[in-house]
């Protein structure tokens, strides 16, 4: 059993640990986009980066639909944190533990450490495995009473393989751990809400692994990482500091717009947020859930008496342009989206959104219009595969067929359709001069393609 757990984790981290977040979408992890829940993360991640000496700009920060609780670094300063932890967090407090702690990996380089060492556990073990079965041979060829020895000690090569690389583990979560309240003592955070998350998954060790969190098989928990933890908030002078109130209305917020754009509709109103909720938030999720349901009028009620009540918050412009474009009235959207743009004019996301109305409700005349948000908008965010696709479009309805090349091309590469990545980037070749900055840029798209497609074929 050892001997497979390892085997099950080193593939992992060979595949999913290994690539860039780019190609994580091709490798089949479910990352969603949200401009208010990334900007939530954003902005309680970024002041951690900065404190540990990172480049907030070079760390991205993915979203992953999945209900465990799990989060994790990857291909170098790509963090990923599942949506099934953003609910379960009881407040910011344990978000920006999990962020610290992430972030302690970072810049401790622990990733790329954990590869040599999972090579000398694979070594250590591979020498004891050898000798077992030079020793199984020898009693199979002589006759000589060595199988059973061979065999244990085989077993015993496997175990010490394992053994190894978990003692290595533990100790770097803990090395992460005294990363994290150092930088959380620096932001002058509470590591309350570190040590309440480590709490609530304590008793997730005595499961059987299959019945267990991800976040606890891959941050091995241990008595002494609690203890330890427990500890520095009886010693920090920053131990009773609260989160403040605009972080738990942003954390609400982010649980309920995930709750109700995940979980069906009749139950988000039923039992997670009733009539009987009139906060912020609860009015917030069942907009959403009317929405999906769908019913349009009630959905637009809730919404216009959210942005009634606070008309400079761009999500809820946001979520009423999404609810009016996806019930067939783009051209009606044009406004929300304009004016969650107006409230925050360099958000690639909310860009994108408003290209998107602008090309399936404005008519001719906002083409051009369109591909200038969209160009806006890559400029901000070059790895937005939505505003790729929809340039492509773009271009093509005007007529340019290498822009629109090069434009899927772009999209191909980003949600890891290697081949057609290629093959758009032959036809823009064809369309440019040679030499020209665009001809450049196709032959890179048509490079980081043939690679992809050879990682992808290992």
């Amino acid at each position: 059993m050892a001997s497979r757990i390892f085997s099950l984790f080193l593939v992992a981290s060979l595949t999913c640990w290994e690539f860039a977040a780019a190609e994580a979408r091709a490798q089949g992890l479910p990352l969603i986009r949200d401009s208010e829940i990334e900007d939530t993360i954003r902005s309680w991640a970024d002041p951690l980066f900065t404190a540990s000496r990172l480049d907030p700009g070079a760390v991205r920060i993915l979203i992953v639909n999945d209900p465990a609780l799990n989060a994790f670094v990857a291909g170098g300063q790509n963090l990923f944190i599942n949506t099934g932890l953003l609910i379960a967090a009881d407040t910011p407090g344990q978000v920006i533990g999990v962020l610290a702690h992430e972030t302690g990996h970072i810049s401790g380089g622990h990733l790329a450490r954990t590869a040599d060492a999972m090579r000398d556990a694979q070594t250590t073990g591979l020498f004891a495995t050898l000798l077992g079965i030079g020793l199984v041979a020898v009693g199979a060829a002589t006759g000589a009473n060595t199988g059973a020895a061979g065999g244990a000690m085989i077993a015993s090569g496997q175990t010490t393989a394992m053994r190894t690389f978990l003692a290595y583990s533990r100790a770097q979560e803990r090395s992460a751990d005294q990363s994290a309240v150092t930088l959380l003592d620096r932001q002058h955070i509470s590591a309350r809400g570190m040590l309440d998350f480590l709490d609530k998954l304590a008793d997730q060790e005595l499961l059987h692994i299959s019945r267990q969190d991800a976040y606890v098989r891959s941050h091995p928990l241990t008595r002494d990482r609690i203890e330890f933890i427990a500890q520095h908030v009886q010693q920090s002078p920053w131990s009773n500091e609260a989160d403040s109130p605009e972080d738990v209305m942003r954390q609400e917020r982010m649980r309920a717009k995930l709750v109700a754009f995940i979980e069906r509709p009749r139950r988000v109103l039923r039992t997670f947020y009733p009539e009987t909720d009139t906060s912020l938030p609860g009015r917030y999720a069942r907009a959403i859930a009317h929405f999906r349901q769908p019913d349009l009028p009630r959905a637009l009620a809730e919404v216009d008496a959210l942005i009634a009540e606070m008309p400079q918050d761009p999500y809820f412009w946001e979520l009423k342009g999404q609810m009016l474009y996806e019930n067939g009235h783009a051209g009606e959207a044009i406004p929300a989206y304009a004016t969650a743009v107006a409230l925050r004019p360099e958000d690639p996301l909310l860009l994108t959104g408003l290209a998107q109305v602008q090309l399936e409700g404005g008519g001719e005349a906002a083409l051009e219009e369109a591909i200038a948000t969209l160009e806006a908008a890559r400029r901000i965010d070059s790895e937005n595969p939505g505003a790729w696709r929809l340039l492509s479009i773009a271009y093509h309805r005007n007529g340019d067929a290498g822009a629109a090349s090069l434009a899927a091309g772009e999209y191909s590469l980003l949600i890891g359709q290697a081949e057609d990545a290629r093959l758009h980037a032959g036809r823009a070749e064809r369309e440019y001069a040679e030499g020209s900055p665009s001809w450049l840029r196709a032959q890179d798209i048509r490079q980081e393609a043939v690679q992809l497609i050879a990682m992808q074929q290992r």
